[in-house]
């Protein structure tokens, strides 16, 4: 499929919500990954271009130098995800219609070039868990829905400029008990967040695609 003919089908989707009174299957859901295979199982996390003020990020960087170097790594991720479920810059992904759009992008190639595991779409960033499949590396899978994404989503916002921050932080993960903890983590952030009560009652992951 022409990548124009998929920007037309998905801006199709955000231009025209639908009201569901119950989730659409899921294909991946039940899917056992095979944690062996070339490009493996991987845990990817993208966000919006203003969730982390360089600010904070210099901070950081000032206050992990007294760290010892075996522990700097963990705790960097440990505050840098503090400071994303704090809600920090405008989280474009708050409205529907963007996040709608997000969700379907990473929804539209599910088995075709990579099989979606788990995701979750917050207000400010988006945690997914991918299984890569062959000829689709993981770069060109992000640049993918990155792309469009963003092209969209300033469409129905009416603004201009840089929607996605350039880098992303990926993990492999290594058997089916990091699988567990990894999709736990992924489904129950916006329950972490304080968005919700229950992971199944937040509206853009796979806990209520799954439900």
């Amino acid at each position: 499929m022409q990548q124009s003919e998929l920007k037309t089908r998905l801006s199709e989707r955000a231009r025209n919500q639908r009201s569901r009174s119950r989730p659409t299957p899921w294909r991946s859901r039940g899917y056992l990954p095979h944690f062996d295979q070339p490009g493996g199982v991987q845990a990817v996390t993208f966000r919006l271009v203003d969730s982390l003020p360089r600010e904070f990020l210099d901070r950081c960087e000032r206050e992990l130098a007294a760290f010892p170097a075996k522990e700097r790594q963990t705790e960097r991720e440990k505050r840098l995800a503090a400071m994303l479920d704090r809600g920090a810059g405008e989280c474009h992904l708050r409205d529907p219609r963007v996040a709608e759009t997000v969700e379907d992008a990473l929804l539209y190639f599910d088995v075709e070039r990579y099989r979606l595991l788990c995701w979750c779409v917050m207000p400010n960033h988006v945690h997914t868990m991918i299984e890569i499949l062959p000829g689709h590396p993981l770069e060109k899978v992000l640049h993918s829905w990155k792309s469009f994404t963003s092209k969209e989503a300033n469409r129905i916002l009416n603004r201009e400029g840089s929607f996605w921050q350039r880098e992303y932080h990926d993990r492999f993960i290594r058997d089916g008990d990091h699988f567990r903890w990894a999709c736990f983590y992924i489904e129950g952030n916006p329950v972490k967040a304080g968005l919700v009560k229950e992971a199944e009652e937040w509206r853009w992951s796979s806990a209520w695609k799954g439900r």
